[in-house]
């Protein structure tokens, strides 16, 4: 706010205004001219536990405006993984900016050319008092890589955040780890990134070592797990931690059960996976959501998924 004051003191308000106004304008001509070289999609994208992302994009080149209609999509979680209109809205303004040839600032005037339709009572638009902590983390994901599969332009990424959590009474720390990008026409995923809706970085291992009773044994690329094609897929990681003390330890994740998609041919990425190794030696298998008690010794790993192929393999 002290900015905005003095850039309004210095070249007074109506040019400040002026000139926000000249930032929206230009994003929305942007967008309009992606709009001009799109056509219309539909795509369905089903998450572990059956419940889906259906978009359809319609595109009305003459108004050179766009529908973006999610009414397809599954009904009200009954868990967590409800997510907000903002959050909804907040991933298709992402994924039309991504579509912008120019380096523009992100802002509201990339949504004027689109409507978007979201149903009331749906996973992307619930009713209170509904629970949405995993809709920010997890179900935007898999409303992107269903705008990027009706648009047909990048095959999916890992689309989770692999969301890693441990604690006990004196120590709690929470990570999203990262995995496989998906490719495109023109391009290979990129390997062991933060896709999209993510902006998080890791702890340093010096740090987290440091500061929690648990030691990194490892952390490393899970080669070949990125989808082949004519572009292939990013690869996904392998991420091992020992425990120190007795806690309990959560991962709240996607691309267990469904792979991230391909696209024109390209093969899907691998499926993400998790696992308890114990100090007796037992492993224990676990899916998209656990919770479990880990001891002194117990090592808890984690495969994250890679990133889709772009086109079908030339061998």
């Amino acid at each position: 706010m002290q900015e905005i004051g003095r850039m309004v003191t210095h070249f007074t308000l109506p040019v400040v205004q002026a000139y926000m106004q000249h930032v929206q304008a230009n994003a929305e001509e942007s967008v309009r001219r992606v709009l001009d070289a799109l056509h219309d999609g539909h795509f369905r994208y089903e998450m572990d536990d059956g419940n889906a992302v259906e978009v359809d994009i319609r595109v009305d080149r003459d108004n050179r405006r766009a529908v973006i209609d999610f009414s397809g999509t599954s009904a009200q979680h009954p868990g967590n993984y409800n997510a907000p209109v903002a959050v909804c809205k907040a991933a298709v303004l992402y994924v039309f900016r991504t579509l912008v040839d120019a380096d523009i600032p992100l802002n509201n005037g990339c949504l004027k050319p689109l409507e978007t339709i979201i149903p009331e009572g749906s996973l992307l638009n619930p009713v209170y008092p509904a629970a949405v902590v995993a809709g920010n983390v997890e179900t935007s994901q898999v409303v992107v890589d269903a705008l990027f599969g009706a648009l047909g332009t990048v095959a999916a990424s890992q689309g989770t955040m692999n969301n890693f959590t441990f604690g006990n009474a004196r120590h709690q720390y929470y990570e999203t780890l990262c995995g496989g990008a998906g490719a495109g026409a023109d391009f290979d995923g990129t390997d062991a990134v933060h896709t999209h809706m993510t902006n998080s970085r890791l702890t340093d291992p010096e740090v987290l070592e440091w500061r929690f009773p648990v030691r990194l044994e490892s952390f490393a690329i899970r080669r070949g797990s990125g989808g082949a094609g004519r572009h292939h897929g990013g690869d996904g990681t392998v991420r091992r931690i020992r425990f120190l003390e007795a806690m309990t330890a959560a991962i709240l994740a996607g691309h267990r059960r469904v792979p991230p998609y391909g696209l024109n041919g390209g093969r899907p990425g691998a499926l993400g996976r998790n696992w308890i190794e114990r100090s007796d030696g037992r492993r224990e298998e676990l899916g998209s959501q656990a919770e479990v008690e880990v001891r002194p010794g117990d090592i808890f790993v984690v495969e994250t998924p890679g990133g889709g192929g772009y086109g079908a393999p030339e061998n």
